[in-house]
């Protein structure tokens, strides 16, 4: 019996991926900096509005980040008076985030870096390709998720 011929090998998917996501942050980043925020901080600071005021691992989990590392990402925007961690009213060992008025208002005031970064992309892949990689996004994020 002879050997299947061999398939040709498949690009490393994580070295695109990883290449097409800071690609992407350049262009949010360069539209974000006359606000005062990076991609990552405006996507902190609107996950924390949408959220309530979740504790770090909720927060970390939605962001699908290690908790040490959303630590570390909140530093600046805690220092900026952005973002105030609390204890819980109900398990002082649990602290939840919470956005300050400082925090909301630099979050509506960058929006229109965030929308003008939007439009960018869009333009630049097209609108229907564009809804098919939001689609294919949240596909591929929920076939890798853990159990």
């Amino acid at each position: 019996m002879d050997d299947p011929a061999p398939q040709p090998a498949l690009p490393c998917i994580c070295a695109r991926v990883r290449r097409t996501a800071r690609r992407v942050s350049q262009i949010y980043d360069r539209h974000l900096a006359a606000f005062g925020l990076t991609i990552s901080q405006f996507g902190i600071l609107g996950q924390i509005r949408s959220a309530g005021s979740p504790s770090i691992g909720e927060m970390a989990g939605r962001m699908v980040m290690d908790p040490t590392t959303l630590t570390r990402s909140l530093r600046p925007l805690q220092q900026r008076g952005y973002v105030v961690l609390a204890a819980d009213s109900q398990d002082r060992r649990t602290r939840r985030l919470a956005l300050t008025e400082a925090g909301l208002a630099a979050l509506r005031q960058a929006r229109p870096g965030w929308s003008a970064a939007q439009d960018e992309v869009r333009l630049a892949l097209g609108e229907e390709a564009s809804v098919a990689l939001v689609a294919r996004l949240d596909d591929t994020l929920s076939r890798l998720s853990p159990p």
